[in-house]
């Protein structure tokens, strides 16, 4: 890998480590990160299938409470360094050998963010005390450096790797026994059944529940492109939304069955 390579993935690692807090640009998601890395290593196709293969896996991924999800962020970076430098690039090898090695890393990454997260416990008492100074940029200084740790949290890992030379990584990846692959491909695959059944509780409600059967209904309608569906899904967007405000001018009261829905509406 060249210089150049290294620069650009340790940015971009850099950038999911930020936007795993902030997310605002969404770099920390599978499907942009592993990208990325693909394209500054000259493997895009590659790092598309990856990130791909990983995002339907951290779609299920949510935090509950004070439990934190596993680290996508982390298991993007490193997973996409780990199929380049091992040099495997065939879509087999990617989702039965990658993307388990990259489960194993997000959930080694909770380490990394809990540690992060107690330090910034810390940082935000130092903002506090530059606050009570009345010294703006004090606090906007210990903001910036808690974000910062944020960004290094993933790319001190990824330079890590990176150090690692590609043989001893391809021997390491030729070594995963195929019962630990196929169990962490399980596990994770129990991590999104949980997290899709949280997205589902949530969006349990009687204008939401048609179109959840509906994605049913046209999901084995492999004919229809990519395009096609995000066309239909804009096209039934609009027909209800223009049921909806046709229905709150005739002057009914009443809620739409979902008390979370109506104070948004109303805020």
């Amino acid at each position: 890998m060249s210089i150049i390579s290294i620069i650009f993935v340790l940015i971009f690692a850099f950038l999911a480590g930020l936007e795993g807090i902030l997310d605002q640009w969404q770099f920390h998601q599978p499907i942009i990160a592993c990208s990325l890395i693909g394209l500054a290593t000259g493997h895009l196709a590659q790092g598309i299938v990856l990130g791909a293969s990983l995002q339907m896996i951290a779609l299920g991924w949510a935090n509950v409470g004070a439990a934190v999800a596993p680290d996508a962020a982390l298991a993007s970076v490193a997973s996409a360094i780990l199929m380049v430098q091992g040099g495997k690039f065939d879509t087999a090898t990617i989702t039965g050998t990658i993307v388990p090695a990259g489960i194993l890393l997000a959930t080694a990454g909770l380490v990394l963010t809990t540690l992060v997260r107690f330090l910034s416990v810390g940082i935000v008492h130092l903002a506090d005390v530059s606050a009570e100074k009345g010294s703006f940029s004090g606090v906007a200084g210990w903001h910036m450096f808690a974000l910062l740790l944020q960004g290094l949290r993933i790319a001190i890992p990824a330079g890590i790797i990176l150090s690692i030379p590609a043989q001893t990584v391809t021997d390491a990846l030729n070594a995963i026994p195929e019962w630990l692959s196929k169990g962490l491909a399980v596990g994770g695959g129990m991590v999104v059944v949980v997290g899709y059944a949280m997205v589902i509780n949530l969006m349990a409600t009687r204008e939401v529940w048609p179109f959840f059967f509906l994605g049913f209904v046209l999901a084995p309608l492999s004919s229809i492109s990519l395009i096609g569906m995000g066309i239909l899904g804009v096209v039934i967007a609009l027909i209800y939304l223009a049921l909806q405000n046709s229905g709150s001018g005739n002057g009914s009261a009443g809620g739409s069955g979902d008390p979370i829905g109506d104070i948004l509406n109303d805020y």
